[in-house]
């Protein structure tokens, strides 16, 4: 993956300080979600309580799995094939995805946010994309 140990250490330390505030650090995705594209909200339910603890608990396993790249690359692959055949997920929405997570980071850590955490998780969260986009065109040229 081409990550540090260090770098898996910012991300997972700086993702721990988010958990406690993790209904704040929701609405802080889904709201910039939304104003980088609103073309996206269709994609959900009206209500989004359900999907804002599914999107907590996935960065929470993302996280943690980073430890164990084995065990973590087919749980993301399948997130991919799902979010691709299912939801209809393209690639460049990833690119808003990963634009409304970073903005969330940053706002929920406030001073502890700085260049080299940008830095870390700009690359965990490009390689893991870029994994489940993957898996996502391959599924769907398989259907």
């Amino acid at each position: 993956m081409g990550l540090t140990t260090e770098q898996v250490s910012l991300v997972q330390t700086s993702w721990a300080k988010c958990v406690p505030i993790a209904d704040v650090a929701a609405d802080l995705f889904y709201n910039k979600l939304f104003e980088l594209d609103p073309e996206l909200r269709p994609l959900f339910p009206a209500d989004l309580a359900d999907q804002k603890k599914k999107l907590m608990n996935m960065i929470t396993v993302a996280v943690d799995g980073l430890s164990d790249l084995a065990a973590l690359v087919p749980a993301v692959q399948d997130l991919g094939k799902r979010h691709a055949v299912y939801y209809k997920v393209t690639a460049p929405m990833f690119d808003t995805v990963g634009a409304a997570l970073l903005d969330t980071l940053e706002k929920g850590l406030g001073e502890a946010w700085d260049a080299e955490h940008k830095e870390a998780w700009t690359l965990v969260y490009g390689v893991l994309s870029k994994t489940m986009i993957d898996a996502g065109d391959a599924a769907v040229k398989a259907a």
